[in-house]
């Protein structure tokens, strides 16, 4: 509730949800951007998998700063499931451009399933830009983690039971 206020969009702060799959990560970070899409501020909502695409296709066809700089210029960029593909060394950079160009102008939930430890699996030819862009993501950062069963799971064994 702390987050419906949107104090934290008008102090540039990020959020990031980690935690199992199935927990609510991404259901919690679509009704903040909702209610931020309400207050009148552009908000978008993007898969990393999705905006790394993206990225690329605009390196490809030269187009990379004026796709960066789209991004860059929402009240609040929601990219969710960080850590669902291992990104190329090319993706890596291009994420991180944007999120240098975002730090401490706007703010930017992340969702993903795994600890900042095991980002070096998601990002593994870059150390030195995984090592800035986490910098840059915690400095000014809500760290929420979200353990426990799956949601989805739970359905389905209560679905299950109840046909039995």
């Amino acid at each position: 509730m702390s987050f419906a206020n949107l104090q934290f969009l008008h102090e540039n702060k990020n959020i990031i949800f980690f935690g199992t799959p199935g927990t609510g990560k991404t259901h919690l970070a679509t009704a903040i951007g909702i209610e931020v899409a309400r207050n009148s501020k552009l908000t978008y909502f993007i898969t990393c998998k999705d905006l790394v695409w993206q990225l690329s296709k605009a390196r490809n066809e030269n187009n990379l700063e004026r796709r960066l700089k789209h991004f860059a210029s929402y009240s609040l960029l929601i990219i969710d499931e960080v850590g669902h593909d291992v990104l190329t060394e090319s993706e890596s950079n291009d994420l991180f451009q944007l999120l240098q160009m975002r730090y401490e102008k706007h703010s930017t939930i992340i969702t993903t399933n795994y600890n900042f430890s095991e980002w070096s699996k998601i990002f593994p030819n870059t150390k030195i830009a995984l090592s800035s862009m986490m910098d840059r993501l915690v400095h000014h950062s809500e760290l929420i983690t979200i353990n426990g069963p799956s949601y989805r799971t739970r359905f389905v064994s209560d679905y299950l039971i109840n046909c039995e």
